[in-house]
């Protein structure tokens, strides 16, 4: 039986994207199809390196052959990934800005960017990470970076501020350029300008996810960030307690205002449970159980999932080696899976909007 790559792409048309709801073929997912005998190559380009799906998807693209055309054939499947974008960030080459908010200080925002940017790094993606919290910045300390200062470059008169790059990730912080001892008693024209500067005058290079942590609230920063550049989506992180669930909201409700209108990619639960040492399996909702799960489903957002109360967390981080970082650690595969998802829901919102530009012919 002779192969024909028109043969290979029919079978693979049969295998759906299963967030995008279309086959491979049609989204351009497969590529550099070569046929010698029975020997079947071509790889598939997936929206990130993060894809949860990644192993579903190969098994489908195998079978699909094996079943459409012959069960003889011998299948051999390349996954890449190639991060998707939806709109110009106006950051050059930076592909997507993901905004770490919460309505309230004190749920560990910082911890869940953190580890956000280096599980999103070590699964291939380029990572960028801006400490946002211009008043209390804590990402110099949570990288173990504290006394350090980024170096600059001159390029045709114009200088350009290189970031600090650590475990994989660039990163810039106000915390870089200010004595940590002491306050930071900026009026808000001030801190909208710091900001500003940490996106534009920072040669970042090739980034596939710009972290931002947001500080709390919904002040000059959020909506310095929000109006300024297009932010892909938004994550809102919170504990279980009503006191936070209610400043949350805030948060949510500032990022679906029409004049932000900021795509919400999900609700972390952080200090969810707590489990013993001598007790690993057991969990005790010390501060109250399901509350981030009913706020997504109240506003309709996914829920990325829950972060334990676990010492090594804040001592990691105090330490400046975040404990996503650790693989044997049961907490690093809980953040590298929060990735994934972040991964898969920034993949999906670029192709909703794409679709939208196309529908509304801007495309």
């Amino acid at each position: 039986m002779i192969i024909t790559k028109e043969q290979v792409l029919q079978a693979l048309s049969n295998v759906e994207e299963p967030d995008l709801k279309k086959d491979l073929v049609t989204l351009n997912m497969i590529q550099d199809v070569y046929i010698e005998g029975n020997r079947v190559s071509f790889s598939v380009i997936l929206t990130t390196p993060a894809c949860p799906l990644k192993a579903m998807i190969e098994n489908a693209c195998r079978n699909a052959i094996l079943y459409f055309i012959s069960k003889e054939a011998d299948v051999h499947i390349n996954m890449n990934s190639s991060v998707t974008t939806q709109k110009n960030t106006g950051v050059p080459r930076v592909k997507n800005i993901i905004a770490v908010a919460s309505g309230k200080g004190g749920v560990g925002k910082s911890t869940v960017a953190v580890n956000l940017a280096l599980a999103l790094a070590k699964t291939g993606a380029k990572v960028g990470l801006i400490d946002a919290d211009i008043y209390g910045p804590s990402i110099p300390i949570m990288f173990g970076l504290e006394g350090e200062r980024p170096k600059a470059r001159d390029v045709e008169g114009k200088t350009w501020i290189r970031p600090i790059e650590k475990y994989g990730v660039k990163l810039l912080s106000v915390g870089f350029f200010t004595d940590p001892d002491k306050p930071i008693p900026w009026r808000g024209p001030m801190v909208s300008t710091a900001l500003k500067q940490l996106f534009n005058d920072a040669d970042w290079g090739e980034i596939d996810y710009m972290v931002v942590d947001l500080p709390p609230g919904t002040g000059d920063i959020h909506l310095t960030l929000t109006q300024t550049f297009p932010v892909t989506g938004a994550i809102i992180v919170t504990t279980p307690q009503n006191v936070a669930l209610s400043d949350a909201k805030k948060a949510i409700a500032m990022f679906k205002m029409s004049a932000i209108n900021v795509p919400l990619l999900g609700v972390v639960e952080n200090m969810s449970y707590f489990s013993p040492d001598e007790q690993p399996e057991s969990k005790y909702y010390v501060f109250g159980q399901g509350g981030g799960q009913k706020l997504a489903s109240q506003f309709d957002v996914p829920f990325l999932g829950e972060i334990p109360i676990i010492k090594s967390i804040s001592d990691s981080g105090d330490a400046g080696a975040p404990i996503v970082l650790q693989d044997e650690s049961p907490m690093a595969a809980a953040f590298i899976a929060m990735a994934k998802s972040v991964a898969q829901q920034v993949a999906i919102c670029n192709a909703k909007a794409l679709e939208t530009r196309k529908l509304a012919g801007v495309l």
